[in-house]
């Protein structure tokens, strides 16, 4: 790896969380170019070429102010990047336009081979299906909650029954509005007779209460592992973030183990795990974010969250002897 090899950042324009990673990279001296694919046009350009040079594609992109030779690209950090609407064409003009900005200029940064992803796109979306997330956690030996997945209205309230605390949970977060006002799902409580005919719309998710003492947000950048531990008292403690209390915890080293192993399967080097620590100490799997918001919990807990993340880019490889 030859020191000017550069960095590239793909996020959305306010993005505290890449900020605080760049001013690492900047204090190492590591070139960065940061872009968001939502200035397509004037303010960011792409140029690409395959089956015409050594390398498996030659190009650049270009914002405002940097340029970035596709071939001195070390790493890619892939944070919160917005995709253009073009709102201001016909709806026909507009779905043309973005789906070639998604395949034109999305295909070619994922036709980056040789270079660090974290993480590659095509894999954070592979690895964010969750009932695919519980079955590997149950292969892998992790403690998985009974759950269910279904749109039979029969068969959820026969798994309420059978399991008397059960919660419900969105299976993919997705902008939702009613009569003008912004909602989010929270995992909450379900008891049998709430149910009805809605249910079969769609599938729901379903699963056993947990009776937690407290939540566990793990981090994982490259093969170091960061582990929070937070106190709220909530069912879930995204909520509300002013009744929560945080403290770094240590992982028993199997758990961090099987994480990382979870991580490697699917072709990630970073992602954020959700666990619940019951009374009896065993931890239970509840999720995996793949791109997951990590920087709140720097400012909280002091742990070096960003450097390591910088370390990882700077380096273009994952440091095996790292934990």
């Amino acid at each position: 790896m030859t020191e000017d090899r550069l960095v590239l950042v793909v996020t959305e324009e306010n993005d505290v969380t890449a900020d605080m990673v760049i001013t690492h990279l900047n204090r190492r001296g590591v070139p960065v170019v940061r872009l968001n694919p939502a200035d397509i046009g004037p303010g960011l350009t792409v140029t690409a070429r395959f089956g015409d040079s050594p390398t498996t594609v030659s190009g650049r992109v270009g914002t405002s102010s940097r340029t970035a030779d596709l071939e001195r690209v070390r790493a890619v950090y892939w944070r919160r990047p917005v995709w253009p609407g073009f709102e201001h064409l016909q709806d026909s003009d507009a779905r043309f336009a973005a789906a070639q900005v998604r395949y034109g200029f999305g295909g070619t940064l994922y036709a980056l081979c040789d270079c660090l992803w974290v993480n590659h796109p095509l894999g954070n979306a592979a690895a964010d299906y969750k009932p695919a997330q519980l079955a590997l956690a149950h292969r892998m030996g992790l403690v998985v909650p009974p759950t269910l997945v279904t749109n039979d209205l029969d068969e959820a309230r026969a798994f309420i029954r059978e399991h008397g605390r059960v919660i419900h949970k969105t299976l993919r977060w997705t902008p939702y509005e009613r009569d003008g006002i912004g909602l989010t799902g929270w995992a909450e409580q379900v008891r049998a007779e709430e149910l009805d005919e809605t249910v079969r719309v769609a599938p729901h998710l379903f699963q056993a209460r947990v009776d937690k003492v407290t939540d566990i947000r793990v981090l994982v950048v490259g093969r170091r592992v960061f582990a929070v531990r937070i106190d709220s008292g909530l069912l879930d403690w995204r909520k509300d973030y002013s009744a929560l209390t945080y403290s770094v915890v240590a992982l028993p080293d199997k758990l961090m183990k099987t994480l990382l192993a979870y991580l490697r399967h699917l072709g990630l080097v970073s992602g954020s795990f959700d666990l619940a620590l019951d009374r009896d100490g065993d931890f239970h799997w509840l999720e995996l974010n793949p791109n997951g918001q990590w920087g709140w919990l720097e400012e909280k807990t002091g742990l070096d969250m960003a450097a390591a993340f910088a370390d990882l880019l700077t380096r273009g490889e994952v440091d095996d002897s790292a934990r």
